[in-house]
C-alpha cells in the first residue's frame, strides 16, 4: 500500500539521501535513525507536503505525482507539529475530515479522543492546545474514514504513558489492514505498536 522508488533530496550542497526504495503492505513500520539524517523531510514527502527531487511515491497503487488527489484520498499524515489553523477548534477539524472522507463523526471516534483525554480540549483552538493535545487531534482523525496509509512522524512525542499505550494500541489495530509508517526513537513504544524497526541503510536496498 505504500511504495517508493530512487527517492532523493538535497538541500543545496548537502545530499540528504538518495536513491531510497520501499515497498509494503499492512503492517507497522518503525523508521529509526540518527537525528539530522532526513527523516522528517522523508515523511513529508511520502505525504506529498515536500516535493522530492527525484524518485516516485504510490500510496495504494495511486501515484502521488501522477494522481494526487487519488492518493492523497487514501492518507493520513500526522505532522510532528502543526500549526496550520491556529484559530480552528479540534472538534472543528475532526469534523472537516470526517467531510473530506465522506464519514461522520461517530461514538467509536469520540470514544477514542476521551480515551486520549481530548474531550476537555476539543473546542480550544489549536493555538490554545499545548503541543501533545495538537497531536492527539491528528492521530484522532487517523480513525476517520477507510484510509489504507498512515504516515505520522514522532507521534507519541508529548505523550503521558497512558496516551502512549491509546496510541500503540490504536496502531496495532490499524496495522491490521492498513499501512502505519512512523518515526520513532523509542524502542519501548515500537515494541508495543509490534512494529518492523528500520533504518535508512535498508531503505537504501532495492526491495
Amino acid at each position: 500500500m505504500l511504495r517508493f522508488d530512487n527517492l532523493s533530496k538535497r538541500f543545496g550542497e548537502r545530499v540528504l539521501f538518495e536513491g531510497l526504495h520501499f515497498d509494503a503492505a499492512a503492517g507497522c513500520i518503525a523508521l529509526n535513525d540518527e537525528s539530522g539524517s532526513g527523516k522528517s523531510t522523508l515523511l513529508g514527502i511520502l505525504a506529498g507536503a515536500i516535493d522530492a527531487d527525484s524518485g516516485e511515491v504510490r500510496l495504494g497503487g495511486h501515484s502521488l505525482r501522477n494522481a494526487p488527489h487519488a492518493a492523497q484520498a487514501i492518507l493520513t499524515y500526522v505532522p510532528e507539529d502543526s500549526m496550520s489553523w491556529p484559530d480552528q477548534t479540534g472538534h472543528a477539524y475532526l469534523q472537516q475530515i470526517a467531510a473530506a472522507r465522506h464519514t461522520t463523526l461517530d461514538d467509536h471516534v469520540l470514544a477514542l479522543a476521551e480515551r486520549f483525554g481530548l474531550a476537555p480540549h476539543l473546542d480550544k483552538r489549536f493555538e490554545q492546545m499545548s503541543y501533545g493535545s495538537r497531536k492527539k487531534v491528528f492521530l484522532t482523525a487517523a480513525a476517520l474514514g477507510d484510509t489504507r496509509v498512515l504516515i505520522a512522524d514522532e507521534p507519541a512525542g508529548g505523550l503521558d504513558a497512558s496516551a502512549r499505550a491509546v496510541l500503540a494500541e490504536l496502531f496495532r489495530t490499524l496495522g491490521t489492514t492498513r499501512t502505519v509508517f512512523f518515526t520513532s526513537y523509542d524502542d519501548a513504544f515500537t515494541q508495543a505498536c509490534a512494529a518492523t524497526c528500520i533504518s535508512f541503510a535498508d531503505l537504501a536496498r532495492p526491495g
